[in-house]
């Protein structure tokens, strides 16, 4: 019996039909919606083949689109790094054994997450053309990539500490009956194994990096959505450029996700095939027979 079958009742032939119905409804309300946008658009006359010509111009991709999404991906490539290490340095002190470690971890995550983002932004901003520690034109990418990793570097701890918390209690035991301490344990058995676990969390978070990333526009950081505001202006389309730049960002997601998908299946696949081995260690240690 699956677990599926465990937890939930099968629907029958009267809730599955409620249910097809619903659906129904959810599309047609989902078209209804879409059709009234667009026709919302072409009274406005946003829909006319003169604003969206510039779209086909090597120009507007050499000079608008191209630069904004490299910057785009620059901070985003740059605070998903730093994320990752903030995350798994913090989220290993919140699973420390030592309680000063522990509770500063849990500190810092805490506040952290709960500060948005753009204020983060505009403090570091602010902060650093204040100071001169830093080149003014480099201030926005450094507030950028800074505030990112804070925020999202706490959530990935707190996906490291659950993921680890999550796992059963066995892999531990394992760990140390073939001698290895506790810390060894967490750092060579237990985080690899959540870190697997939670890849699908791991990649949504990236996602929210790299969508975040288009708040740095307001302290003047030239990523895609500045780019594409300039653009709009320039060319009297700004409803069209902001569009085609939600239509980079969802392309960009989805291969996010759909990467996401693939790797969990993998490494699953390959975390199965190695487990084995870790029994057959810690059975076959003289110390354990």
């Amino acid at each position: 019996m699956s677990a599926q079958q465990v937890l939930f009742d099968a629907p029958g032939p009267r809730a599955r039909r409620n249910i097809m119905i619903g659906n129904i409804i959810g599309v047609l309300i989902a078209l209804g919606i879409i059709a009234w946008i667009v026709m919302a658009l072409a009274e406005k006359g946003q829909l006319e083949a003169s604003k969206w010509t510039p779209f086909l111009e090597a120009r507007t991709w050499e000079f608008f689109i191209l630069p904004g999404l490299a910057n785009t991906l620059k901070a985003a490539a740059i605070a998903i790094v730093t994320s990752v290490l903030f995350g798994l340095i913090f989220g290993i002190g919140r699973l420390s054994h030592l309680t000063p470690v522990r509770w500063i971890a849990g500190v810092v995550v805490e506040f952290f997450r709960a500060v948005p983002v753009l204020l983060m932004m505009i403090f570091f901003w602010l902060a650093l053309g204040s100071s001169g520690a830093v080149q003014p034109q480099d201030a926005p990418l450094i507030a950028v990539v800074t505030a990112l990793t804070l925020y999202n570097g706490s959530v990935i701890a707190e996906l490291v500490r659950s993921g680890v918390q999550g796992l059963p209690k066995g892999q531990r035991e394992a760990g140390m009956a073939i001698g290895l301490t506790a810390g060894q344990s967490l750092r060579s058995v237990e985080v690899p194994q959540a870190l697997i676990a939670m890849l699908p969390a791991l990649i949504s978070q990236f996602v929210v990096i790299l969508k975040d990333s288009a708040l740095g526009f307001i302290i003047t950081y030239p990523e895609l959505l500045q780019y594409m505001r300039r653009l709009g202006v320039g060319e009297g389309n700004v409803i069209p450029s902001l569009m085609v730049a939600a239509a980079i960002f969802i392309v960009i997601n989805f291969a996010l996700s759909s990467l996401a998908t693939r790797l969990s299946v993998l490494l699953s696949f390959r975390t199965k095939g190695r487990r084995p081995a870790v029994v057959g260690a810690v059975a076959m240690d003289p110390a354990s027979t």
